[in-house]
């Protein structure tokens, strides 16, 4: 094999590289070898990413920035329970700890977005409810075979697999180097994100039923509206599900595809556990990103459409309920005995057609692990209300129906320590030709049942016209 496309190098050199991380490893080691691509996008390559039929699937698209892709699963964890994320944090630091070429290894330089990263999935309550058929685990960590990454115009594909029976340095090397040769012939082709081929796209699904639930949420935010102005809770997050029969079952990737242009300035995220069921969707909540030491997170409370945006900054309603999430964060952190930082005011932040009361905090990590972070932070008052023991009680009781992911952190952290989790809002479950959205409102004194209902119907509405499954317009 010849040096082509976006290796500098030749196989030779890719196989020295294999053969150098094989005589360091060591008992239960993995190998992880990584070369660049001539252009492609994570994206559109999904599809073709080798992995086990039916397997593990990711998608982390904050295209224009980083895009990451990955496919089947080296290592994985899955568990319930209160210590979930410090056994979360365990298994990353130990997965991570095992690889052998982590991209700081001076015989194999690789750029900040290709770094091995361990992928992480928690749900909204540290168990799910005995009584629930179709639950998800406390966690879900993957330490995938498969990454493909690009930032800006580079883009690495990188392969992580232990060494054993046919698994030999040089089959790997050679694994690796055919699989990136075809990924850059099928990224000359062109095709859509759902990856077929432009001219032969596949056509959009239909909804040929929506389930109601305007009538069991005013029933449940009556009740809720009652706790808070008899001083119970100072907050609470109530939520609905809306099930969506389709016409056909479609890829996640085709659902998702739109959301790049609708929600641009969100991160779109797949969590395909199987064949069976896919979590998609477009967050623009920020619980934590970590990058070289720096913490940052997002304060994301008040929600209007566009056009009313003036009015948000003004309500003192939506600046109440806004307030309750900074406030509790700062606290949080300054807990954990960080030293957190926030603008003095909030500031709107566009999300395709909705638009946020958005203040940003900022805090030097210190060298916390970022899940431990995670742990204090999650669920925000965002998602969830205050006090937080007790709104989390409630919602157990108003909301018919297991959360699972929805409002829950997803995302990663790499080999250097650095992360990104989001709150899995905006989202969906895709289950063959069942579609179920949930979305939520937050009530707190001064709020009035319908107009949180007319914020969930807002919120619903807006995410089905971005998947490009059109709302009628009476429903």
């Amino acid at each position: 094999m010849q040096a082509d496309g976006g290796f500098g190098g030749s196989f030779s050199v890719l196989l020295e590289q294999a053969r150098a991380q094989a005589r360091r490893l060591e008992d239960e080691g993995v190998i992880s070898l990584a070369i660049p691509l001539a252009g492609g996008d994570p994206f559109t390559l999904l599809p073709h990413l080798e992995g086990e039929h039916g397997g593990f699937r990711f998608l982390w698209d904050g295209a224009p920035g980083l895009c990451i892709a990955a496919s089947g699963r080296t290592h994985s964890l899955e568990l319930s329970g209160p210590r979930r994320f410090e056994l979360a944090q365990r298994f990353a630091t130990a997965a991570l700890a095992r690889l052998t070429g982590d991209g700081t290894d001076t015989t194999q330089p690789c750029p900040r977005h290709a770094r091995p990263r361990l992928l992480l999935a928690f749900s909204f309550f540290d168990a799910p409810l005995e009584t629930e058929a179709r639950s998800v685990p406390g966690v879900q960590a993957v330490l995938p075979r498969w990454q493909l990454s690009r930032h800006g115009r580079q883009c690495w594909l990188r392969l992580q697999r232990p060494l054993g029976g046919d698994s030999t340095a040089r089959s790997l090397a050679e694994e690796l180097w055919e699989q990136a040769r075809q990924l850059e012939r099928i990224a000359a082709d062109g095709l859509d994100p759902a990856g077929h081929h432009r001219d032969a796209a596949a056509s959009l699904a239909a909804v040929i039923r929506r389930s109601r639930w305007q009538e069991r949420y005013r029933q449940a935010a009556g009740e809720a509206l009652a706790l808070v102005e008899d001083g119970r809770l100072e907050k609470l997050v109530l939520a609905v599900r809306q099930r969506l029969r389709l016409d056909r079952a479609p890829d996640p990737l085709t659902l998702l595809a739109p959301l790049r242009r609708y929600q641009s300035g969100s991160c779109r995220f797949l969590w395909q556990r199987g064949h069976d069921s896919a979590l998609l969707g477009a967050s623009p909540e920020r619980l934590l990103t970590v990058r070289q030491g720096q913490l940052r997170s997002d304060a994301l409370a008040g929600t209007a459409p566009c056009h009313q945006g003036d009015s948000l900054l003004g309500s003192a309603k939506d600046r109440l309920e806004h307030e309750l999430v900074v406030d509790t964060i700062m606290a949080v952190l300054s807990r954990m005995g960080l030293q957190p930082k926030r603008r003095r005011h909030p500031r709107l932040a566009r999300h395709g057609q909705l638009v946020h009361l958005h203040t940003p905090i900022s805090a030097a990590l210190g060298g916390r692990h970022p899940l431990a972070i995670a742990a204090a932070l999650h669920p925000t008052p965002a998602v969830a209300g205050l006090p937080r023991r007790e709104a989390m009680g409630w919602l157990r009781s108003l909301e018919p129906f297991e959360r699972g992911h929805y409002a829950a952190p997803i995302g990663w952290i790499d080999s250097a320590g650095d992360a990104d989790l989001r709150v899995a809002i905006r989202s969906g479950i895709l289950c063959g030709r069942e579609l179920e959205l949930t979305a939520g409102a937050g009530l707190v004194p001064g709020s009035a049942v319908e107009r949180e209902l007319q914020e969930v119907a807002l919120k619903l509405g807006v995410l089905q016209q971005q998947l490009n499954l059109p709302v009628p317009s009476r429903w």
